[in-house]
């Protein structure tokens, strides 16, 4: 099994990342995992860092809707800076939005790999982690 060094988790559903949490050790998928419950401070936070690729994430798994900065605007903001960025971060959106219109216009993003609707299973968080 593939183990990715970190991963990010940018949402403020507690319960997703309470079971992600939990799937991510007891599978042991990934080293170190990080939360941001609003997109401004993991804008932040990787804005900061952009060439500090040790503590850059591999993966990040994106909400859409939450306070502050939701998923599409720290989608907006990082698109501009990911040409500085010192490593390649894949960006999975988990959403439960089920709107067609959302998983569209993700597609338009080039920065997003895929539009995950939660809630998100065990195969797919696997797949997902093999995938990389």
């Amino acid at each position: 099994m593939t183990t990715l060094k970190q991963l990010t988790m940018v949402d403020d559903d507690d319960v997703f990342v309470f079971l992600t949490t939990r799937l991510l050790d007891k599978h042991k998928l990934v080293d170190l995992i990080k939360i941001f419950d609003n997109g401004y401070d993991a804008f932040v936070f990787i804005k900061e860092n952009l060439y500090n690729i040790e503590v850059l994430p591999d993966i990040i798994l994106l909400d859409l809707s939450m306070p502050i900065m939701d998923g599409w605007q720290f989608l907006d903001e990082f698109v501009k800076i990911n040409p500085k960025i010192g490593k390649k971060i894949t960006i999975y959106i988990c959403s439960s939005s089920i709107s067609p219109d959302d998983v569209i216009r993700a597609k338009t993003i080039n920065v997003v790999s895929d539009f995950i609707i939660k809630p998100m299973t065990k195969d797919k968080l696997i797949e997902v982690i093999k995938n990389l």
